[in-house]
Order: C-alpha cells, then sequence, then structure tokens
C-alpha cells in the first residue's frame, strides 16, 4: 500500500511544473526554519522542566516572577503547583500549552492590561490546587473546600485569592506595577554573529 502511496506521490511530483516543485520546496523550507526559530526564540524546551525562571521568558510575568519569590509559597510550591492540574505529566503539558497560547494571543492581538488574569479553565485549576495543598485547612477547619468553579465565576462562591490576596501574588501583579523587578531576564535570544552583523 505504501509502495504504491509513494509511487502515486512521486509521478505527482514528476507531473509537476519544476518550477512548482521548487516554489513547494523552498515554501516548506521557510516555513520549517520560521518554526524552528519561534521555538528557539521563545525557549519551548525550558516549558518542560520545573524552574519558575522559565516563566519570565515572557517579560509580562516579572511581577508575578517576583512576588512569588518573595511569597512563602516560594519553598514549598513552583508555579506548575498553582497553575498546572496535577492528575499526570501529559494534562500539565497539554494545559501549559493551551493557556500559554492563549494568553500570549491575547497579549498580542487585543488590547489586554498588562496584568495576566486567569481565564475560567485556569480559575478551577488554581482553586483546585489549593484544594489539594491546603486539604486539612480547606476541609476540617474552614470548610470552604466544597467550592466548586463554577460557584466562583458565577458570583455564589469565593476563590481562595478573593480573601488572601497577597499569596502568592500581590493583588496588582503585572508588569506595570513592579517595573524595576529584579529577575533572573533570559539571555538575548539574538545570536552573537547577527549582533555583530548588525553593528
Amino acid at each position: 500500500m505504501f509502495g504504491r502511496l509513494s509511487c502515486t506521490f512521486g509521478a505527482c511530483l514528476k507531473a509537476l511544473p519544476n518550477k512548482f516543485v521548487v516554489s513547494l520546496f523552498v515554501l516548506g523550507g521557510v516555513a520549517a526554519g520560521l518554526a524552528v526559530y519561534v521555538a528557539y526564540t521563545s525557549r519551548v524546551f525550558s516549558y518542560l522542566g520545573n524552574d519558575p525562571s522559565a516563566c519570565v521568558n515572557c517579560h509580562i510575568m516579572s511581577a508575578s516572577y517576583q512576588s512569588w519569590s518573595k511569597s512563602s509559597h516560594r519553598q514549598w510550591a513552583t508555579c506548575k503547583d498553582c497553575h498546572i492540574p496535577q492528575s499526570s505529566r501529559l494534562a500539565g503539558l497539554l494545559f501549559e500549552a493551551e493557556d500559554g497560547i492563549y494568553h500570549a494571543s491575547q497579549l498580542l492581538f487585543t488590547d489586554q492590561p498588562p496584568a495576566v488574569r486567569p481565564r475560567a479553565a485556569s480559575v478551577k485549576v488554581i482553586q483546585a490546587n489549593c484544594v489539594r495543598c491546603h486539604t486539612q485547612l480547606n476541609t476540617a477547619l474552614a470548610k470552604t473546600g466544597f467550592a466548586t468553579s463554577e460557584d466562583i465565576q458565577h458570583g455564589g462562591q469565593k476563590a481562595c485569592w478573593d480573601c488572601h490576596r497577597q499569596m502568592p501574588h500581590t493583588t496588582n501583579s503585572g508588569f506595570a506595577s513592579a517595573p524595576g523587578a529584579v529577575v533572573p531576564l533570559p539571555a538575548s535570544s539574538v545570536p552573537d554573529w547577527l549582533k555583530d552583523m548588525m553593528r
């Protein structure tokens, strides 16, 4: 079956004009090159680990990183412990990719305020992770662990961060709220040879 398909594909390529085939390969090469460059520039592989400094690949997260680094959560939880589902590694990676693409597209293509806010799916994940880590407090003592994300979004219940406004981020955890934030910003993705060429 695959032999027939490859012969058919080869026959199709031979039937096409040479200029079209060359153009097709050039466009494919350009698309592949752009994909590799975007992956390199956005440091896609840094998100596979659990290092919170990966979050400041996007400069808009500087204030959030700084406020987390000065909070009591720093010694117990990383960004992924709170913002990513903990049911499985695959579920966490898929959610992280979806959430990152959503926020990046909102910041690039809409008139969003410079402080990142959780979307509906993120509210559910963050609330579940608060309850997961603080199980005894949220079930035995305060009895707040039973609020669902739907109740929170419709105003029937409060999210943990509605009362605990300074933990682990400050209320105004946006880029403009901490313009001098000291964070481990990544090095420039522009190669040295290109910088030299531009001088």
